[in-house]
């Protein structure tokens, strides 16, 4: 299986990034690469950059990869209850390719933050369009309190409830 993870997110320092590199590594017998979205940047979407770019060549290869893809796995950050600018740009120019995003891959989307909410509401609208744009949406999981359930030493989940609800998670983009 071919496995395709990234955040949603444009830090050097994303906690999203740790929890979907971390979640595509249970994924037994997958070949993994780890996107980071920030090799996508592209201008501000708009319809007259539209207009005057097309279809840029950053936003293709990101499409690409997703097709190229058996699985994916997004973890998203939240920003004030939403998606990170980053990430709704890259979607938004990717979208103008195809509307069928996700090429009806089988994903899991995450999302983490420090606090206890676990970015829920940016989660909760992702996992409620995807369909839309031709996720086949295997799973979805909210990790709340990073700092306390995940061991930044090791790279993985010290709380052993959310670790086994992720395993659980992954193992389905596999059926």
């Amino acid at each position: 299986m071919k496995l395709l993870a990234f955040a949603a997110s444009n830090s050097s320092k994303s906690i999203n990034k740790q929890l979907a590199t971390y979640a595509a590594s249970i994924v037994e017998g997958a070949d993994v690469e780890i996107l980071d979205i920030n090799d996508y940047e592209m201008p501000i979407f708009s319809q007259d950059r539209e207009e005057e770019l097309g279809q840029p060549e950053l936003a293709q290869k990101f499409f690409a990869k997703l097709g190229e893809a058996d699985g994916i796995i997004i973890s998203f950050a939240e920003h004030n209850g939403s998606y990170t600018a980053a990430y709704k740009n890259l979607f938004d120019w990717t979208s103008r390719i195809d509307m069928k995003v996700f090429q009806n891959k089988p994903m899991v989307l995450l999302a983490t933050s420090p606090g206890p909410g676990g970015a829920k509401s940016v989660l909760a609208a992702a996992s409620g369009s995807a369909p839309y744009f031709a996720a086949d949406v295997k799973a979805s999981l909210s990790i709340p309190s990073f700092f306390d359930n995940f061991d930044m030493e090791k790279g993985e989940l010290k709380n052993d409830e959310l670790k086994s609800a992720l395993t659980e998670a992954v193992f389905k983009l596999h059926q």
